[in-house]
């Protein structure tokens, strides 16, 4: 008996010992997965760091150029070049941030709260309340987002607000639809219908089971929809529909360089890039939150 002890501690031991570095590198490679999936959020909080303290990243003057310093191209002392009046392209971007986002936030507001509010009356409140929150959502997707957008912002006051209002109406079927098939499904679980047939009542039910649910398909949308509202908001700057000159935003950018676009090249391109930029990271941070509260 103790030698047969002896033999199995033997074994044991080298075992033990060859587990160990496989426990090293497969905590390692959790990390390099988690690393790749998140990378995201360093460029996102540089960007959201624009919007909050611009001054760190840039000490020219957003409103106020220099006329001997106009239509300078990219260098060291302009990262972005200067504009027609001197003014530090680089510094109106990073100006331009906060009232871009803030913008955009507003619309994703607005479209993520009405949406999922229809969203969870026409999964849970009967087939009326499904009926007549759809036909709603069947409107509103019959008009292109764009041009409900713009008729709103042309119907009031041009501005930050009516900007944020009319792309957040716009964005209020995507989230409705999305919440609805997520209740829908969630709704045939048997976790669901044990808590419903114990005697749960409809809010409870709702609180404790359905909505923990759902939240993650909702802030995926969430991301990719600012991303979009990003892009409609910039788009009606650059008709001239968002905050009046000189306040920077980042459609009027564009909509400024484009009459210099042929000896100037970056006071548009630039701008668009950075854009484009924030656009593409929100989408790769919406699949990323797909992906953790996927189940």
């Amino acid at each position: 008996m103790s030698l047969l002890a002896d033999n199995v501690e033997t074994t044991a031991a080298p075992l033990a010992a060859s587990e160990q570095p496989v426990a090293r590198t497969s905590g390692s490679s959790a990390a390099m997965r988690r690393l790749a999936r998140w990378w995201v959020l360093v460029p996102l909080a540089i960007v959201l760091l624009w919007a909050v303290i611009p001054s760190m990243f840039t000490g020219h003057d957003p409103i106020t150029g220099v006329p001997a310093d106009k239509l300078l191209a990219p260098s060291s002392e302009h990262l972005f070049g200067t504009d027609h009046l001197g003014r530090d392209v680089f510094s109106r971007v990073v100006y331009g941030t906060r009232q871009t986002l803030l913008t955009a936030g507003l619309a994703c507001l607005i479209g993520s709260i009405v949406g999922s509010i229809l969203g969870l009356l026409a999964g849970t409140a009967g087939r009326f309340a499904d009926s007549a929150a759809m036909r709603l959502v069947d409107v509103i997707l019959a008009v292109p987002a764009f041009l409900i957008a713009l008729i709103l912002v042309t119907a009031t006051e041009p501005g930050p607000l009516s900007l944020g209002l009319g792309v957040g109406i716009a964005s209020i079927a995507a989230f409705a639809r999305l919440v609805r098939t997520e209740v829908l499904r969630v709704r045939s679980r048997d976790f669901v219908q044990a808590a419903l047939m114990s005697g749960g009542g409809y809010f409870t039910v709702l609180r404790r089971h359905i909505i923990p649910h759902v939240i993650g398909p909702v802030l995926s949308l969430l991301a990719v929809d600012l991303g979009a509202a990003i892009l409609a908001i910039s788009g009606l700057g650059f008709l001239g529909f968002g905050s009046p000159p000189p306040t920077p935003e980042w459609g009027l950018l564009i909509s400024e360089g484009r009459q210099y676009l042929s000896v100037a090249w970056w006071l548009t391109t630039l701008p668009g890039l950075v854009i484009v930029a924030a656009v593409m990271l929100m989408a790769t941070l919406g699949r990323a939150v797909n992906k953790v509260f996927r189940f």
